[in-house]
């Protein structure tokens, strides 16, 4: 099976030197030992620099924590963004050769390969979402809106145009969405332990096929006839 991998943005890379050693350096640290852990100094010595030098940067260890959150968040984001238009807007650009299970399938399978193979980036979602109440409320909520909310809301939307060109019957595409992303991605999300141990291809091929079906059980063309 092709794997489509994350890529960052290439605008991510124009951070003067040290900021970007420090902001990778801390996202390995926090997807590693979580936030409540995850101390400055190992952060520091990760990146080679002395603590003031993180401090110089970004302040303080929930500063830092939230660059990066929203950092790793925005990188995975724009990715699933672009896996969405690939595969999800074929299926309505090709208007007459439409094969709703092929697309859908085709990114949610996309989608779940880059996200749990998405190293650090993952690591720190995975991190967030293990200890979220150790986490300041203000961070959680703006990593929440930057990450899943935002790819939510992105799917949403190629479901909104689906539905509008009739190839699908959807009256919340914010509902259908969430409904999607349970279908075909949480199951797999669970069974890799979002990401921390491999999934086959043959398991999430599985999970995929079923979850799709499913999918289009409730919001085929035909249920709204």
């Amino acid at each position: 099976m092709t794997q489509e991998r994350v890529q960052p943005p290439a605008g991510s890379r124009r951070l003067p030197e040290k900021r970007w050693a420090i902001a990778r350096a801390a996202s390995v640290v926090f997807g590693r030992e979580g936030y409540t852990r995850a101390s400055v100094d190992a952060i520091a010595a990760e990146a080679g620099v002395s603590k003031r030098t993180v401090y110089n940067h970004f302040g303080d260890k929930e500063k830092l924590f939230l660059s990066v959150a929203l950092e790793m968040a925005g990188e995975l984001t724009a990715a699933i963004a672009a896996l969405a238009d690939r595969h999800l807007g074929a299926a309505v650009d090709r208007r007459g050769a439409v094969d709703l299970e092929r697309d859908l399938g085709a990114f949610a399978t996309a989608r779940a390969r880059a996200m749990l193979s998405a190293g650090d980036r993952y690591a720190l979602a995975r991190a967030i979402r293990a200890e979220a109440a150790h986490v300041p409320p203000d961070v959680l909520r703006s990593w929440l809106d930057a990450g899943p909310f935002a790819s939510q809301r992105d799917i949403a939307a190629h479901l909104r145009r689906m539905a509008g060109q009739g190839l699908l019957a959807v009256d919340d595409a914010d509902l259908a969405a969430t409904h999607f992303t349970l279908l075909t991605f949480s199951g797999a999300a669970d069974r890799s332990f979002f990401g921390a141990v491999p999934i086959s291809d043959a398991e999430l091929a599985d999970i995929v096929s079923t979850g799709v079906h499913a999918f289009l059980r409730l919001y085929g063309p035909s249920v709204g006839s």
